[in-house]
């Protein structure tokens, strides 16, 4: 059978990731390894009411704000009671958003009143909602800042590490691991430049006196006191009650003590209005967790949300049916073979190898996406070189199956992130580490009008391409709802003449209301004149007789109308990076 999904019951969420302290920036300095004053930073408050409008507009549901919760910074708060942190253990000036230094407070950099801080995030929450959009933050639930100290969490909440018996290893009820006798090595001690040293102005902190003796474990699981410059050495790994050092045995009766304080730190942010949890690295954390702490979550707060980033197909199906989350990364199914399309190689057989054996019959949990944080921009000379290379990956990534689609801001404008900006290298990435303002994203920033008065004719088309892709999955009952056929079979090895297998990619989405083909012409400098073939059986499910005549017309990007018998197939060009989506009538 090539039907591979059910009609789910969840809705087909439409996720916008802003990185929050570049969104608002409107500051254009951009000095290498530049410090906040002099680079800028975006604020709870320019993600304003004409910026949510838009993304309304834009076809948006939820807005995954990355950044929000307090991370270790080199810049100096001390003024508000917030402890410095040494820029030893500090990715980058602005710091990585993934190394918190307090689950219970929100990043100080963030806020135009930093007394004011936490008030100014949940009036974004409230702002948010008014415009009919749901919040999404991260939850970093593997590791911790190697400074980690909560100086906002609620009364008679323990800090983790406060009660750990230091003098161990590995104890259940700790909530770190220890490496006795030993006192950490940052690279930088190694002799190892890490950056920092290059000598900014502006309001950077000053070194504390600080030593971590005896040395913890770093947050990638290494077991070392002197962690490389490559690795995440500026966290720490948190202890779920897995022996790392006794071959992963698990100590889970008694609750360990970081299950719990894990569990109130959800239950704080759900408690603040907050809609759903990105959990980083989810795959690194034990499925007993999830388990236990989502299915509390949501006795209380039934319809949030949990994503999970996880990279190993082999954990999806416990991940999902066991661990009670919602959605998935399609990492290294979906985007890794979409990818190396969209770079000229691959395959379109590698699609169907991802829901044949990957997640087929699970697919409305998978979250799809091009781009994101941690990925390299389709614009840039490491990915595709050319944003419009995304028209077939974007279009078959968002109607492919019932399940969630992602952007990342400033995709949809072709930022290219080009050049070093201070940690981060030049990589292809918009970095995570620096301040940074972004050129191509403040033209349609605008000085805060969010109506794209800098930006170009192709910027503007590019970013029109996106906003009649987001609408065409919100509109259609086909796409939202409807059961997959995949029509490679029918059409490869010769059968339709001029259908070369590796480049195009056909399939149907449907429903008793509606009923689409949809075809995807991946080559770079190729049209293809092909007939795509829908077989008897394909029609059979649709309820639709294969001798009769039918009008197949694109309701995306071309308006393009076909008319021919079923059983004669549909002929269609295909121009390079190319996609149509034909409503069968």
């Amino acid at each position: 059978m090539n039907t591979a999904a059910a009609v789910p019951i969840m809705d087909k969420l439409v996720i916008y990731q802003i990185f929050t302290r570049l969104f608002g920036n409107q500051t254009t300095t951009n000095r290498h390894w530049g410090s906040r004053d002099e680079n800028g930073v975006g604020k709870f408050d320019d993600i304003n009411d004409a910026a949510l409008r838009e993304l309304r507009l834009f076809g948006v549901s939820h807005v995954w704000f990355t950044g929000v919760i307090e991370h270790a910074i080199q810049t100096d708060y001390s003024a508000y009671g917030i402890r410095p942190d040494d820029p030893a253990v500090v990715k980058g000036r602005a710091g990585s958003p993934y190394a918190i230094k307090d689950y219970y407070d929100v990043n100080p950099d963030l806020a135009h009143n930093v007394g004011n801080r936490m008030a100014e995030f949940e009036s974004l929450i409230q702002r948010t909602h008014a415009h009919g959009l749901k919040v999404i933050i991260d939850f970093v639930p593997n590791h911790v800042a190697r400074q980690y100290g909560s100086d906002a969490r609620p009364a008679g909440v323990v800090d983790l590490g406060e009660r750990d018996d230091t003098s161990v290893a590995f104890a259940p009820s700790n909530n770190f691991y220890y490496l006795p006798g030993k006192t950490f090595v940052s690279p930088e001690a190694q002799g190892v430049r890490t950056g920092h040293e290059s000598g900014a102005t502006g309001s950077v902190s000053s070194r504390p006196a600080w030593t971590e003796s005896p040395a913890k474990v770093t947050g990638s699981g290494s077991i070392t006191e002197a962690p490389s410059i490559d690795d995440w050495y500026e966290t720490i790994k948190l202890n779920y009650g897995i022996d790392i050092f006794n071959g992963g045995r698990p100590h889970f009766n008694p609750i360990p003590a970081t299950w719990q304080q894990m569990l109130d730190i959800l239950l704080f942010w759900a408690e603040k209005g907050v809609d759903g949890f990105r959990c980083d690295m989810a795959h690194l954390i034990p499925l007993e967790f999830w388990q236990w702490a989502i299915s509390l979550v949501k006795k209380r707060h039934p319809r949030l949300s949990f994503i999970a980033e996880i990279y190993d197909p082999g954990l999806y199906r416990p991940f999902i049916f066991k661990g009670g989350f919602d959605y998935l990364y399609d990492k290294v199914g979906l985007y890794d073979s979409v990818r190396r399309l969209m770079e000229g190689q691959g395959s379109c057989y590698d699609i169907t190898r991802v829901w044949q054996q990957e997640s087929g019959d699970f697919a409305d949990h998978m979250l799809r996406f091009l781009e994101n944080h941690d990925e390299q921009r389709i614009a840039s000379r490491f990915f595709a070189g050319n944003p419009w290379a995304a028209v077939p990956g974007m279009t078959l990534s968002a109607t492919l199956h019932t399940g969630p689609l992602m952007l990342y801001f400033g995709q949809e404008i072709g930022v290219r992130a080009e050049g070093s900006e201070g940690f981060s290298g030049d990589d292809g990435r918009t970095t995570i580490f620096d301040y940074w303002g972004l050129p191509e994203w403040q033209g349609w920033l605008n000085n805060g009008r969010y109506d794209g008065g800098g930006l170009t004719d192709e910027q503007r088309r590019l970013r029109s391409f996106y906003q009649r892709l987001n609408h065409l999955v919100n509109g259609s009952d086909a796409i939202q709802n409807g059961y997959f056929y995949d029509l490679q079979y029918a059409n490869d090895n010769g059968q339709s003449p001029n259908y070369d297998a590796h480049r195009i990619y056909s399939y149907l989405r449907y429903t008793n209301r509606q009923k689409l083909l949809i075809i995807c012409n991946f080559a770079q400098d190729v049209t293809y004149e092909t007939t795509v073939r829908i077989p008897n059986h394909a029609f059979a499910v649709m309820n639709l007789a294969p001798e009769q005549t039918y009008q197949f017309t694109d309701l995306f990007l071309t308006g393009t109308q076909i008319e021919t018998a079923g059983l004669a197939g549909v002929p269609v060009t295909l121009p390079p990076w190319s996609a149509m989506v034909l409503e069968i009538k």
